[in-house]
């Protein structure tokens, strides 16, 4: 049977979009990508995954849905949470690539929940199996996880070339120092259209 699985990348940074990664591999060829090294990509150097990434996307049938930071704030604004536009995501690339059984690493706190309205939205030509943590326990998603993470590092590598007279973005997580530093640069009005206005950091530059 052919199996897709579904990771995403950049759910929780401010800067850059959230990136979702699919996967189509036949069940047979699972040894061949273990003996390659796939695991879930923050296992893996970011060297390593680009060199899986390439091959992975040479050798199976793939696609990304990539979901920006202007889009992310819209929805939010629209009363779409997090989970659900994620879910919206990757439904997208599911019935894009039309499997015969998909392995999704679940974003509600109640995977059987998750699992059970993606399918209802799939309906029952597509096997739906949703789990936490599924990157670590099935291969394909691994797979997926290393194609989404490295596409999404793509865009982040060129968004810290453009700024680097301002010293780069940083991981573009809130936490980071270097990408606070980033923000500071810009008032709210100003800040680049790569800024998820709607994470509280930079809501409350708004405030300030």
């Amino acid at each position: 049977m052919d199996i897709m699985g579904v990771d995403e990348a950049g759910r929780g940074p401010v800067i850059g979009p959230m990136v979702i990664g699919g996967i189509i591999i036949p069940e047979n060829k699972n040894t061949i990508l273990e003996r390659m090294g796939v695991k879930d990509s923050k296992k893996i150097t970011p060297k390593r995954r680009a060199i899986l990434a390439r091959k992975l996307s040479k050798m199976f049938e793939h696609n990304m849905v990539v979901i920006s930071a202007q889009e992310i704030d819209q929805l939010r604004a629209d009363g779409v949470n997090l989970n659900d536009i994620e879910k919206r995501g990757m439904i997208q690339l599911i019935q894009k690539l039309q499997p015969e059984k998909v392995i999704i690493d679940a974003v509600d706190v109640k995977p059987t929940r998750f699992q059970n309205e993606v399918q209802e939205i799939l309906g029952n030509d597509i096997k739906v199996i949703a789990e936490h943590k599924a990157d670590d326990n099935h291969i394909q998603v691994a797979a997926a996880s290393i194609i989404a993470k490295f596409n999404r590092d793509l865009i982040v590598e060129k968004i810290n070339k453009e700024y680097s007279d301002l010293g780069g973005i940083g991981s573009g997580y809130p936490s980071d120092p270097k990408t606070k530093a980033f923000l500071s640069n810009f008032k709210y009005d100003e800040l680049p259209d790569f800024v998820r206005r709607s994470w509280a950091t930079v809501a409350k530059m708004r405030e300030d």
